[in-house]
């Protein structure tokens, strides 16, 4: 008894019915508020508490200040929009960045996290992931699209990560197909890709402003996959463990911000688990020639909790209070947890 009572425990603290679908939650930076995106059911679109005409898919704070705390949206359009929610009549910078869906977004140089210019990456349904500078017009700063002959695929979810300092960035975006491709944006070109036989639902960095260190990967066949982004092998790439983690699609695996250890995974059947990854004793090896590789580690399931019966469609953890976070599923509720005890993990 006194053992579970040491383990981190998964509290659904406020629950709140909403007319709409969620499809994304932020929390806004520096607040206790944050941001519900999604679609009314009669196609129009739904930011905070503001009707557009437009079905919003996903949305991010990562490229902007603390100071201006603008939120930038992908919606069903194709369109990529940045929003003042003080003044939200009209975006302060728009374009249309795809010729379909956006499905995913993500930022950086916002917020005091990672070095060089605040820029936005999209991925879409069209098969491309492109990379923006909201002080730009219209034009992207780089397009990452299928080469000639290769199949187009759905671009299901993007992350930044490698951004500690003003030269060096990269991109990881997943596909429908399984495909995970990393992106070096100093070079132009792919550095790694891997295929992990179905479709990827979420990528996501432990962290961004530092040297890659360690990356999740999520699936729609229940697994979730993490890499060890420190050593690359020239021919093996990077060293990785798979864990059969839910019953059935794992549609998001986020980091807690204040232990880039701990992650929690949120599942098709309503459910969280909440995991922590332990490195193994030495980090990298040495083969016969001398060439080296990584050595991945371990994952440990710390918690659970099932809170709805639909699919969880988004989570966010509060990157200010440890252990806060917000979540939506497609029962049309939003939630906020409190998880307890990580300091003891």
């Amino acid at each position: 008894m006194s053992g579970s009572l040491e383990k981190p425990q998964i509290i659904s603290y406020i629950e709140k019915n909403v007319n709409f679908t969620v499809f994304a939650t932020k929390w806004i930076p520096c607040s206790a508020k944050f941001v519900c995106m999604g679609k009314r059911s009669r196609e129009s679109g739904m930011v905070k508490e503001i009707e557009i005409a437009t079905p919003i898919r996903c949305g991010t704070f990562g490229a902007t200040s603390l100071e201006q705390r603008y939120l930038a949206t992908g919606d069903f359009g194709g369109n990529l929009n940045v929003w003042n929610l003080e003044v939200p009549d009209t975006p302060v910078y728009s374009v249309q960045a795809h010729k379909e869906i956006i499905n995913c977004i993500d930022g950086v140089g916002g917020l005091g996290i990672g070095d060089g210019a605040p820029e936005i990456v999209t991925g879409s349904r069209d098969g491309t992931v492109k990379v923006w500078d909201p002080r730009q017009k219209d034009k992207p700063v780089a397009v990452m699209e299928p080469t000639k002959g290769e199949t187009k695929r759905d671009c299901w979810t993007v992350a930044f990560g490698h951004a500690f300092n003003d030269q060096d960035r990269c991109v990881c975006a997943g596909y429908d197909n399984g495909d995970i491709k990393l992106f070096d944006l100093r070079s132009m070109s792919v550095r790694w890709e891997k295929n992990i036989k179905s479709g990827v639902c979420c990528v996501e960095f432990d962290r961004k402003d530092i040297s890659m260190n360690k990356l999740v990967a999520t699936s729609l066949e229940g697994k979730f996959h993490v890499f060890d982004m420190r050593t690359q092998h020239p021919t093996e790439g990077f060293a990785s463990i798979s864990e059969k983690a839910h019953v059935s699609t794992v549609w998001q695996g986020k980091h807690l911000p204040q232990n880039r250890d701990i992650f929690m995974t949120a599942g098709e059947a309503g459910d969280l688990h909440l995991w922590k990854y332990e490195y193994p004793a030495q980090r990298s090896k040495k083969d016969s020639e001398g060439v080296e590789s990584g050595v991945a580690g371990s994952v440990k399931l710390l918690q659970k909790n099932t809170l709805s019966s639909q699919p969880i469609s988004s989570l966010d953890w509060n990157p200010d209070k440890q252990g806060l976070c917000v979540c939506s599923s497609f029962d049309e509720s939003v939630r906020v947890l409190i998880v307890t005890k990580l300091n003891r993990v």
